[in-house]
């Protein structure tokens, strides 16, 4: 794989705090990991996919279901620091970060996440869905508001924007996905977590607070990350109906 313009890169670390050896968790008789691969797989605007692993049980999956497999540090931080692992050994101009715990992932996500890439500005991108009520004041539920053209302004745990005087704003939430330029990915990790991100745990603000070009693009397709049983079955049910 060289050459290509768009490589899909699923980070999938076996180690999880809240919900050891998710990825390998089984969803409908498959492992959570599959359900990522095969709806990656499925959109057509990928030039390559491969799954980013510190974990031989994962690269054991990978070769046995002939999925294409990076072993990366088990030192690295995040998710953003394993596709850059990546974007060392394989050369791309757009890089997709395809989180190994999203069961939800839909091709259509992926679309979204290259649309703003047809502006030469754009260095990074990310999603946003309506977000419902019982998650306006959810601090798992990260809120995102961007500018009238998409760029985003800020990320937050808290609710954002504060609704002073009862307009009722429209409430987006953010998705975990992140599309970037060669370059972008290329210099996150050179770059210190900033105050922001250290804050509110979130690597994104990284991005903002350094100048980063940040776009934000609507879907229509809510995702349940997984973090803990409760979620598993949930996002279980899910799939099943659909």
């Amino acid at each position: 794989m060289t050459d290509l313009r768009t490589l899909g890169v699923i980070p999938a670390r076996l180690a999880s705090t809240r919900l050891p050896r998710k990825v390998l968790r089984e969803i409908a008789g498959r492992p959570m990991l599959a359900w990522v691969w095969e709806a990656a797989k499925a959109c057509e605007q990928l030039d390559g996919l491969v799954v980013a692993t510190d974990s031989v049980e994962v690269e054991s999956l990978c070769r046995d279901q002939g999925w294409a497999c990076e072993m990366t540090s088990v030192d690295l931080a995040s998710g953003s620091d394993r596709v850059h692992a990546v974007a060392q050994r394989i050369e791309a101009e757009i890089y997709v970060n395809i989180q190994g715990d999203e069961p939800m992932l839909r091709p259509e996500h992926i679309d979204g996440l290259l649309a703003p890439f047809t502006r030469e500005h754009v260095e990074v991108s990310t999603l946003k869905v309506r977000c419902a009520p019982e998650n306006v004041h959810n601090p798992n539920a990260v809120k995102v508001v961007t500018a009238s053209d998409g760029r985003a302004l800020y990320f937050s745990r808290a609710t954002i924007p504060f609704d002073r005087d009862g307009s009722e704003p429209v409430y987006w939430k953010h998705l975990g996905l992140y599309a970037y330029r060669k370059a972008a990915i290329d210099r996150f990790p050179t770059l210190s977590a900033s105050m922001l991100e250290r804050a509110e745990k979130l690597e994104q603000l990284r991005f903002l607070e350094n100048g980063f070009s940040l776009y934000v693009e609507a879907t229509e397709f809510d995702t349940v990350g997984v973090d803990t049983e409760e979620d598993l079955r949930r996002v279980e049910g899910i799939l099943l109906r659909r």
